[in-house]
């Protein structure tokens, strides 16, 4: 009998034994193949695409899709529009897109702007206004160019009052400087406004990045941010995009255009081109950011546009096209006659990389240098552009045929 009970003893401790070991394994291979989503992200897609979203009580202030390349830390932020107007099948009507975000959420409006650029966004961040004031005072403040003093009186009764000059606003101020209203002020400048902040939420992360990230800070501030990732991977993304460098970013504010039309009352800006223009845009910002020749995205671009054309207006149509996906249009005007078959972009500078990111944005290959081009239109060689567009009868408003 006692044989016995030694055996069965020796098997339990056996058996047990054995589910110890595979327990072990288990959890060994499990945390093996576990990967943090930045990296995996990164294995499949060369660029970070985030998007960013400023909200205050369920309303979206501002909207930016942050792409970033980290191997030249160079970055692009899309200006996504609130009052953009489409059939949205999320909420089965037109209406503004930051609608959605009011009554949907952030998942469903990541999705709708995911189709209005045509790329996936694997990643948001929202910050809430009132939690930004406390992420703006832990950065020590967020650094913004204020035109001329402010002093505004609300209908509330309430002051507003910001001084002039390249400031660092406290939590309290920045709140201010994203939400007060000129009487006169344009839509435009207070999208640029808000834009500033977004640039210098960025800066911010960059300075203060090494307290930020340290394990033991972290989470203080990232229960300021609400994110679809979170820990280590939120840790990892922040770490990330903290290295951009603020101040070479492509601000592309503004970069849907289109036509504006009330619908119930709201006024609602329709994409031109049904909506390709901006997923243009999207990928030409993505592309440049790759590109191995740095000077495609440290400056902008001025461009002279000439119609060459019968078509009435086709020359400051396309300048409102250029200059939504990010160059400086200095002129329009006619081109020495009006019978050119073919579109031709001359390159000024010699610059014969951005020449081609300008040819593939409206599919013209046909490409001269100046020196080539000059006598034969007899365009001024001291010409203080860098590339002028001679649009032919082969453009059609949006691409060369």
């Amino acid at each position: 009998m006692r044989l016995r009970k030694t055996t069965g003893h020796k098997g339990a401790i056996f058996l047990f034994l054995i589910l110890v070991i595979i327990v072990s394994a288990t959890v060994f291979i499990a945390l093996s193949l576990k990967t943090n989503a930045v990296d995996e992200n990164l294995k499949n897609d060369q660029v970070i695409k985030t998007l960013f979203v400023m909200e205050d009580r369920n309303q979206v202030l501002f909207t930016d899709v942050f792409i970033y390349y980290p191997v030249s830390q160079r970055g692009a932020l899309i200006n996504i529009l609130g009052n953009t107007g489409a059939i949205f099948q999320s909420i089965g009507r037109v209406d503004r897109i930051d609608a959605i975000y009011t009554e949907r959420g952030i998942s469903t409006y990541k999705a709708e702007i995911e189709k209005l650029i045509d790329m996936p966004i694997p990643f948001y961040i929202v910050m809430n206004l009132d939690k930004f004031d406390e992420l703006t005072d832990l950065l020590g403040g967020m650094k913004v160019f204020v035109p001329s003093p402010v002093d505004v009186k609300t209908s509330e009764d309430e002051r507003w009052l910001l001084p002039s000059g390249v400031v660092t606003l406290d939590g309290d101020k920045i709140k201010t400087y994203l939400t007060y209203r000129e009487p006169d002020e344009t839509a435009d400048a207070l999208e640029d406004r808000r834009q500033n902040v977004m640039i210098a939420l960025l800066a911010a992360f960059k300075q203060n990045s090494q307290t930020m990230l340290q394990k033991d800070n972290f989470e203080t501030y990232a229960r300021r941010l609400e994110s679809n990732i979170s820990g280590d991977n939120l840790r990892r993304l922040l770490s990330e995009i903290s290295e951009v460098d603020a101040d070479k970013l492509v601000p592309r504010a503004h970069e849907i255009t289109g036509s504006k039309r009330f619908v119930d009352g709201k006024e609602l800006l329709f994409p031109y081109y049904d909506g390709q223009l901006i997923k243009d845009v999207a990928r030409q910002a993505t592309n440049a950011l790759i590109s191995l020749d740095e000077t495609g995205t440290n400056r902008i671009y001025v461009l002279e546009i000439q119609n060459g054309t019968s078509v009435q207006g086709l020359a400051r149509n396309t300048s409102a096209l250029l200059q939504s996906a990010g160059y400086d249009v200095l002129s329009t005007l006619n081109a020495d006659k009006n019978d050119y078959e073919k579109t031709v972009i001359i390159n000024h500078i010699g610059n014969a990389e951005v020449a081609k990111s300008l040819g593939d944005f409206i599919h013209c290959e046909n490409i001269l240098e100046e020196e080539i081009q000059s006598e034969a239109a007899g365009l001024d060689s001291s010409s203080n552009v860098d590339f002028t567009f001679i649009l032919g009868k082969d453009f059609d408003g949006r691409y060369v045929r």
